[in-house]
């Protein structure tokens, strides 16, 4: 089984669309049929994300903790204890390519780590885009660690010692620990996953931040200002 985790924190916003583009990715016909099964980790959520997941047929996992580190892996234990061999992981403001799934499992690695880009953006922020993309390292080997496009085989995970409860950059620490472990490693070029544009996210220091910074950097003023541009 493949078990893919989305943590998610009043995210009834944008929940719908990505489970809608994960349910496509799970029926991707080079994955043979092979069950896949979502859980999504409800971490403090308190606006109707737990009825978006009922309609998908997502499972649920509740967490109190306001962490997405810790939402990560409390995702991730329900899986293992599902009998997942694999472990995908995106973000409840991201949508995932059809051919997600299948790049992961036949990349022949223990882990992938993918790259990601700005979904839609208003005219007016367009800038955004340009502005993201010139940071960016991308193509094979870029050395980019996003948890809303990577994966990683059960055994490895266990191995390295899963997510730990950080607050952010959760998942550049198990990289390196995968890393550290031996584990080879699949920085793929492609498939792109879109993800949120926001500047304000639930997360601080995490990646609405760090778009928030290139845009004070891009129009030369703090942070709290750019979020108005």
């Amino acid at each position: 089984m493949i078990g893919i985790l989305v943590p998610a924190h009043n995210e009834a916003g944008c929940l719908d669309t990505c489970l809608r583009s994960l349910s496509i990715a799970a029926a991707h016909p080079r994955l043979r049929g092979e069950p896949v099964r979502v859980t999504v980790a409800l971490d403090a959520c308190t606006d109707a994300s737990a009825d978006i997941c009922r309609r998908h047929g997502a499972g649920m996992v509740p967490v109190e903790a306001r962490c997405v580190g810790a939402a990560r892996a409390a995702a991730a234990d329900a899986l293992i204890r599902m009998g997942a061999r694999w472990l995908a992981s995106t973000d409840a403001d991201s949508q995932v390519p059809a051919d997600w799934l299948v790049a992961q499992c036949e990349a022949g690695t223990e882990v992938f780590c993918g790259v990601v880009d700005l979904g839609d953006l208003a005219p007016r922020q367009a800038w955004l885009r340009s502005c993201f993309q010139r940071g960016e390292r991308w193509g094979h080997g870029h050395g980019r660690v996003h948890g809303a496009n990577m994966g990683v085989s059960t055994r490895a995970y266990l191995a390295a010692g899963g997510f730990a409860a950080q607050r952010c950059s959760e998942d550049v620490d198990l990289v390196k620990r995968l890393q550290a472990s031996g584990a080879s490693i699949c920085w793929a070029g492609d498939p792109v996953v879109s993800t949120s544009a926001r500047l304000v996210g639930r997360a601080s220091g995490g990646f609405a931040d760090h778009l928030a910074a290139l845009a004070a950097q891009e129009h030369g003023v703090p942070p709290q200002l750019a979020l108005a541009s």
